[in-house]
Parts: structure tokens; C-alpha cells; sequence
């Protein structure tokens, strides 16, 4: 059986929270999830969100907000002060809230390809029509990351990192569909080893990485080629039609991060409906159950950002009970 960071029964969250309050948001991470994580809270503002975070973390490469949102910029500005502020704010906090702790820890960042077609060059388009710009903002994303890596590592000595690569736009990459800066046009695909590549460049800092993607369409080769140790998808876009492909995942041991509860405030069903899409999609698969607890964790579909607090609180905990039913004997559900 393959190795994970996390033991049996594991739960966690895909990465933002709802309010202002960072304490409060790592007290409900790491008093309700077997591994908790460390939030984002967009609802800060500028620098909170998820491209601005990672932003924050390039190296020689700073950006700031313009009207149509973050372009890269000649020097650090306000913008930039302002991200990373909001990080070593949170950090200061994780290692305060997390004193003592041992065990599994995910942190998140957004990856390079939905970062190079979010964020504009200096003289306004996107930075992924540029090849030579996105081998530079890959570059630096890795060496931050890995700066980021090393400073939690610092601050959490107890921490197994599992860092989480948010890839949300990679599908459209991959198609041909991301907009160009005027809205008017489509940037050109990118071909599926050029997009493995850049993403491996990244996955390949981090000890135990994974990838979100939330699309209805998740690139599972691409992301599995590019070295992934785990792929965190929303389990009510699972198609049928992907299942042979998540399969030869699982059997490579390929862990999945399986969204089995809504991120907005909803009525939240018994644990048994929340577990039964991993149970079902275990079985249709043929595998045995003794692997299911290890390799399938369960999370929220995306993030909480759109939530009140104390859903995300609900949200987490029915994550946390339905990962026991995994434990069980999935023939005897």
C-alpha cells in the first residue's frame, strides 16, 4: 500500500474561508480537520485573494492592480506591500495557532498556468501569450514556493506539508478558451507536455504535491504527468467518461481530494450521503476496500469564501465524520 502524509479516515478544506478574521479561521481549521490547512480570506481585499497571494510569493517578478486587475509591475508598490502583508500576518498567526502540532498541514497556491492567464504583462496582455514570460513567472513561482515551503516548515516544525497547487484555469489553457486582456480574442492552446512541464516545474519543490481543479473538465493526464501525488476535484463534476482515467490514477497511487459538500451555505445531508460518492465511485472501480480510507480524502466541492462562518465550521466537520464511514467496509454500506 502507498504512503500518505495523512492517516485513515482523513478530511480537509480546498483553501478559502468567509469573513476578515484569520485567528478565527485557523481555530475552526485546526479544531475540526484531522488535516487542517492554512486559509485564505479574500474578503480582506487586495492581496487576499488567491492570485494576489501567489503573486505576492514571485521572486524578482512584482505585480499590482490595475482597473482589469494584476499585471506585473516595474517595482513593489502598495499592492504587493499589501499581499504580503496579509501572508505574514497569516503565518504569524499559524505559528501561534499551531504550536505544538504534528501532523499533516496543507498550504495553497495558485499555479502557473491559471496565474500566467489571470494576470497581465506590463504592456497588457495576458502573460500567457508570452512563452518566454511564462517560463519566467514559472521560475519564480517555483523558487517562492519553495521559500514559502521552508518558512512554514520553519514555523511549524511538527507540520508534514502537503502543498496544494490551484489550477483552476488549466482546462481552458489546454482548450484554447482563456480571453485575451481585450476580452475580444482567445490565446492559443497549450500543448499538454508544455503545460506538464511547467506544472511539474512547480509540483517538483514540495515534497507531497497535489492539484485542484474545480472545472467540470479536469486535465487528469496532464496533471498526473507533471508529477502530482494527489488531484483534488469536485466530486458532483466527476463524468463517467473520466473514470478510467482516475482509475489508472489510483492505481499509480494517486490520492484524491474528493468536494463532497457545497461551499455556500446549503441544508448539509447525514454523513453517509455526504461519503457515498467516494463509496460508489471506489466500487465502480473495482477496487478493494482496504486502500479507500488512505487514498480518498474528503473536502468541501471548493472553497468556503462564499459561505457565513459558521457553515464553513458545519461544512468542515461533516467532511471530518463522513471520512470515518471510509474507514468501514464499503460492502457493508
Amino acid at each position: 500500500m502507498h504512503a500518505y502524509p495523512w492517516d485513515q479516515a482523513a478530511a480537509t478544506g480546498v483553501g478559502s474561508h468567509p469573513g476578515e478574521d484569520h485567528f478565527e479561521a485557523l481555530r475552526t481549521v485546526f479544531g475540526e480537520l484531522p488535516m487542517p490547512y492554512l486559509p485564505e480570506l479574500p474578503a480582506r481585499g487586495v492581496g487576499a485573494d488567491m492570485i494576489g497571494r501567489t503573486a505576492a510569493l514571485l521572486v524578482d517578478l512584482p505585480a499590482e492592480v490595475q482597473p482589469s486587475g494584476w499585471r506585473m509591475a516595474d517595482r513593489p508598490g502598495r499592492d504587493h506591500k499589501r499581499a504580503r502583508d496579509h501572508l505574514l500576518r497569516d503565518l504569524d498567526a499559524l505559528e501561534e495557532v499551531a504550536q505544538g502540532y504534528s501532523g499533516p498541514l496543507k498550504i495553497q497556491v495558485c499555479g502557473p498556468w491559471t496565474l500566467a492567464g489571470a494576470v497581465e504583462l506590463r504592456y497588457g496582455d495576458k502573460i500567457l501569450a508570452d512563452s518566454g514570460a511564462v517560463r519566467d513567472v514559472t521560475e519564480s513561482l517555483a523558487e517562492g514556493l519553495t521559500e514559502h515551503i521552508a518558512d512554514v516548515r520553519k514555523r511549524v516544525p511538527g507540520a508534514t506539508l502537503v502543498v496544494q497547487v490551484d489550477e483552476p484555469g488549466l482546462p481552458g489553457v489546454l482548450t484554447g478558451t482563456v480571453p485575451t486582456a481585450s476580452g475580444f480574442g482567445r490565446l492559443a492552446a497549450v500543448d499538454g507536455s508544455i503545460a506538464a512541464a511547467g506544472l511539474g516545474q512547480v509540483l517538483s519543490v514540495a515534497e507531497f504535491p497535489i492539484v485542484h481543479c474545480c472545472a467540470p473538465s479536469v486535465p487528469f493526464k496532464v496533471i498526473q504527468t507533471a508529477g502530482a501525488k494527489g488531484i483534488s476535484i469536485d466530486a458532483g463534476l466527476m463524468r463517467r467518461r473520466d473514470e478510467d482515467l482516475i482509475g489508472t490514477a489510483i492505481e499509480a497511487g494517486i490520492a484524491f481530494f474528493l468536494g463532497v459538500v457545497p461551499g455556500t451555505d446549503s441544508r448539509l445531508p447525514d454523513v453517509g450521503v455526504v461519503a457515498k460518492p467516494a463509496l460508489e465511485l471506489w466500487r465502480r472501480l473495482g477496487f478493494g476496500p482496504e486502500g479507500l480510507a488512505h487514498q480518498v480524502v474528503l473536502t468541501p466541492a471548493c472553497g468556503l469564501a462564499g459561505g457565513s462562518p459558521s457553515y464553513a465550521r458545519a461544512a468542515l466537520a461533516k467532511c471530518r465524520e463522513a471520512a470515518r464511514v471510509l474507514r468501514e467496509d464499503p460492502e457493508e454500506e
